[in-house]
């Protein structure tokens, strides 16, 4: 980043930024697991290597049904990461070096654990029972009880789990021990306001958001009749109210000059992609959008790749250069994340011999593109998947294990 840029209310579009997924980046105690203070130990290292902004994977308390991906309490650091003052002294020797800090936002839904699902689930006269989104069960003609819609979970299954103590369903769009919040409901979005401020006001310089474009859910949650995958993402994707929401949350990252990139799987209209991070809206920075890293996803999305062809790649560099550019949007640009392969193990045909340099030709490529790049841990040295030989047990991620099984 320029020293001229480091305050401008746009400082992030000369910024890079190297995500760091915490459980595996850097182990300070020997116990197998990484930390707040391995991540401490490593700031010379980040800075060397040209990072401005430092994203850390969540790192609030958590079940780590989904690592980390399911919060039980915004504003408790999980204990094997560490605790609120490893947040802050990380945060000022960041800062001490030039470099910002940002955190991954998940409120789209919120742990099962929580304090708010748990007072929710226990009576339907709770204050929290409207935090959530709750339905009454449908019946087949034969009496076979059955959720309120045909919506299917982005892990696999029903979208609905079945509550016995109430006789009604939630949603989750994601594992059933994620339900998703109701932002239909004021209380909610203010508290998660709260928990944005609340980071905020401790110098954290902004937000990755989980999901965010799936916050808003259609009037009376309606069966889908999209063959999308999975089932009723059409529907959610890009809700009736997505946008004051997202206006909602800008107006207070613009308070204090924060950065915010919003992840939106299931959105690839451009019209609806450029609301939310066109300038004058005033709702995101930016977004990571699926069109790139989906091309070769078969009907069973990553876990059944489809061939994929060179022209097709340079198309949709192409499309999303051209489209931010025209249009006052910024790109997020990004091959590889937690969630996607490795971009040498994907996008090149790598051998030991020439790793290397397919690594640097895939960094060439993303560097010289318009738009701010985002480094996944390891992805500077060409780091590639894991051996096909290992055994699903080595294998923490969610969506691999429900695939799996």
């Amino acid at each position: 980043m320029t020293p001229h840029m480091k305050n401008s209310p746009m400082w992030w579009k000369e910024s890079s930024v190297y995500q760091i997924y915490p459980a595996s980046f850097k182990d300070s105690t020997g116990n197998g697991t990484g930390d707040l203070q391995g991540i401490i130990s490593k700031v010379d290292y980040l800075k060397d290597l040209g990072v401005d902004i430092v994203w850390l994977s969540p790192i609030f308390k958590s079940p780590q049904v989904d690592m980390g991906y399911d919060v039980s309490d915004y504003k408790t650091i999980d204990p094997p990461y560490g605790n609120i003052d490893d947040v802050l002294t990380l945060r000022d020797k960041l800062h001490e070096r030039g470099m910002k800090l940002i955190l991954d936002l998940v409120v789209n839904h919120t742990s099962d654990q929580h304090e708010w699902f748990k007072q929710a689930i226990g009576s339907k006269n709770s204050p929290y029972r409207d935090y959530y989104i709750w339905r009454d069960p449908k019946y087949s003609e034969d009496g076979t009880r059955q959720p309120p819609n045909n919506w299917v979970s982005h892990f696999q299954g029903p979208a609905w789990r079945y509550d016995e103590a109430s006789d009604q369903y939630y949603l989750h769009l994601f594992c059933p021990e994620q339900p998703d919040l109701n932002w239909e409901n004021p209380a909610v979005r203010n508290a998660v306001h709260d928990v944005i401020r609340f980071w905020l006001d401790r110098g954290i310089d902004g937000f990755r958001m989980d999901v965010i474009n799936f916050i808003s859910k259609p009037s009376g949650l309606p069966d889908s009749t999209s063959a999308e995958v999975p089932r009723g993402c059409d529907l959610y994707s890009a809700g009736p109210k997505l946008h004051t929401y997202l206006k909602e949350i800008g107006d207070i990252l613009r308070e204090y000059n924060a950065f915010s990139v919003g992840e939106m799987p299931c959105v690839s209209d451009t019209a609806e992609i450029i609301k939310s991070v066109a300038a004058e809206r005033g709702e995101l920075s930016m977004i990571f959008h699926f069109d790139f890293v989906t091309m070769d996803y078969g009907i069973d999305g990553k876990f059944a790749p489809r061939d994929w062809s060179l022209l097709n790649f340079k198309a949709l560099i192409n499309k999303w250069q051209r489209f931010m550019f025209d249009n006052d949007g910024w790109n997020a640009l990004y091959l590889e994340n937690h969630d996607q392969p490795r971009g040498v193990s994907r996008f090149v045909q790598s051998t030991p011999d020439n790793q290397f340099a397919a690594s640097k030709m895939l960094a060439v490529l993303q560097l010289l593109q318009a738009g701010t790049p985002f480094i996944y841990q390891g992805q500077e040295i060409g780091m590639s998947n894991v051996p096909p030989e290992w055994p699903m047990e080595e294998y923490k991620d969610v969506d691999c294990l429900n695939h799996w099984e």
